[in-house]
């Protein structure tokens, strides 16, 4: 059980930094505008960006260490426990990124850890 746990910290360590990550890159780049002749002049740009590069590794790391997860722990388990990533990145979407987090999505977020919570006893 402790190595399903430590995937499962594997599993929403990665997510969380993929996807905080990914939105400080999107921040700092601005919308990506698609047009049919400059499709491939906006991939080139965003395959120049560091941090979403980054971002899509920390993506494959979470990839496929829940597919190790779920090699040996069963999948009602896998995927509450990954779940609790969206409280980890509420909480930093506040912290790092400066976002307004309202008392639903707070209450949301503690639900989720509750659950989490729940699961590990």
């Amino acid at each position: 059980m402790i190595r399903a746990w430590l995937l499962v910290g594997v599993v929403i360590g990665a997510t969380v930094l993929a996807d905080l990550l990914q939105s400080v890159e999107m921040k700092r780049h601005g919308e990506v505008r698609f047009s049919q002749g400059r499709l491939r002049s906006a991939i080139a740009t965003l395959a120049r960006r560091g941090y979403l590069i980054l971002a899509i590794c920390f993506m494959a790391v979470s990839f496929f260490a829940f597919l190790k997860l779920l090699s040996f722990a069963d999948l009602s388990f896998a995927v509450p426990a990954s779940a609790g990533s969206f409280a980890l990145e509420t909480v930093l979407a506040r912290l790092v990124l400066k976002e307004r987090i309202n008392a639903r999505r707070w209450a949301g977020a503690g639900l989720v850890a509750c659950g989490v919570a729940l699961l590990a006893a």
